[in-house]
């Protein structure tokens, strides 16, 4: 089993009610779980973490409602242990996306991390929570606990990293 991230845009939900209605849809399609789902605060654009056996099935599950993903690919998780993750039990309320440059590898990438990571610190009003990195090496997100955005930019130039785009997210 892998992970797969499926990013959609959405239209005609414009609360969490509705939003919820549809994540149980894909919880019921078979040999796919949910693992994580994150919502843009204006319910335009949803981040799907799927497990299941391959970015066929994934894209399936949300073609069974009626979705059809911007995109969809495998993605691997740094900073938590998939069990943590499956706890939901930690608040998140920022996304950063980041297109990562071509010439990294994802050695590379996880060295950067490791020695970078420390630096977190210098913002303690920022709780980094944890990392998506496709395993093409395009992009990955980044999720946040923050006041504001300003304090995750400020928390992403500690650690040398820079933004692709920024997203505050659903309660």
């Amino acid at each position: 089993m892998g992970l797969f991230l499926a990013e959609i845009t959405i239209s005609g939900v414009t609360n969490k009610e509705q939003f919820n209605a549809l994540i149980e849809k894909v919880q019921a399609y078979e040999n796919v779980s949910v693992i994580e789902v994150q919502v843009a605060k204006n319910f335009n654009r949803a981040y799907f973490i799927l497990e299941t056996n391959n970015e066929e099935n994934a894209r399936k599950a949300l073609q069974n409602i009626g979705v059809q993903a911007d995109l969809v690919k495998e993605v691997r998780l740094v900073g938590k242990e998939l069990e943590d993750v499956k706890k939901n039990n930690e608040a998140v309320n920022y996304l950063v996306e980041w297109e990562i440059p071509s010439e990294i590898t994802m050695d590379q990438y996880l060295a950067r991390k490791k020695k970078n990571s420390v630096h977190y610190e210098e913002v303690p009003e920022v709780k980094f929570s944890r990392t998506y990195v496709c395993e093409d090496m395009t992009k990955c997100l980044c999720f946040y606990d923050a006041p504001d955005e300003a304090a995750v930019k400020r928390a992403r130039e500690a650690v040398q990293t820079p933004i692709t785009s920024l997203t505050e997210l659903a309660d």
